[in-house]
């Protein structure tokens, strides 16, 4: 004993190193897992942003393909010479919206899986 007071003993003190070191490595292997979720998560959202991104920019070429298609019927409605007439142009122009809703609405499901 050194000076009268109690000595630790070798054997605690090494026990008390390693305790040491163990807590030192499962803390850095938490760090390590808690920045791998955090970078997935962080790719997860750049995914996500991309998507609604790439669905907002289609949403609104659709749109304008459609407020387009719409002039162009009523163009052609106005210059139709009979009944026989407009109701071919109205015909026409329901066929060519119900394929190009379909399109729109497939191509829409498929971004929005990808």
């Amino acid at each position: 004993m050194a000076s009268g007071g109690y000595e630790i003993p070798n054997e605690m003190r090494d026990l008390a190193e390693q305790s040491v070191e163990q807590a030192r490595k499962a803390f850095d292997g938490f760090m390590e897992a808690a920045h791998k979720a955090a970078a997935t998560a962080e790719q997860h959202a750049a995914d996500a942003e991309r998507n609604v991104r790439a669905t907002a920019d289609s949403a609104v070429s659709y749109a304008e393909a459609n407020v387009a298609a719409s002039f162009a019927f009523a163009q052609k409605l106005v210059r139709a010479k009979s009944i026989e007439e407009m109701m071919a142009i109205q015909a026409e122009f329901a066929r060519g919206q119900v394929e190009a809703l379909s399109r729109q609405v497939e191509t829409l499901t498929k971004t929005r899986k990808a």
